[in-house]
């Protein structure tokens, strides 16, 4: 398959829905865990395809790319932390973020497939 845009990646689309999923469950949170708990597990979640797509635009030169690409590593494993926050806080069971959890657990074998061989994603002429 050719990838013309970050949003073919099968890692952007990976990343896509679980943080939908995260804004609706956090969206019962109390109110003060507004600027907190909810503002960072929101932000961490989302921050994942946005780096995928800046990784993306930053392909003509693979340090940039695979450096870009470990920050979304470190997102995904943040909002992996947030997730678990909120269970130690009673706002969700294990049962309710399970299914959650491995799908940023899949992300994170994309990501890592793509940092440990990034040669076939960066352009040959910048």
């Amino acid at each position: 398959m050719i990838y013309r845009v970050h949003t073919d990646l099968p890692v952007c689309q990976a990343a896509f829905t679980p943080d939908g999923e995260v804004f609706r469950m956090t969206q019962t949170f109390p109110i003060d865990e507004t600027y907190s708990l909810t503002d960072q597990v929101r932000r961490s979640s989302r921050s994942v395809c946005a780096k995928v797509a800046e990784a993306w635009r930053k392909r003509r030169y693979e340090k940039h790319f695979v450096s870009t690409l470990n920050i979304a590593e470190g997102e995904t494993a943040e909002t992996q932390v947030w997730l678990q926050f909120a269970v130690e806080c009673d706002y969700f069971t294990p049962d309710s973020v399970r299914q959650l959890y491995q799908s940023y657990d899949e992300i994170l074998a994309h990501l890592v497939a793509l940092i440990r061989n990034p040669k076939p994603w960066i352009l040959t002429n910048p």
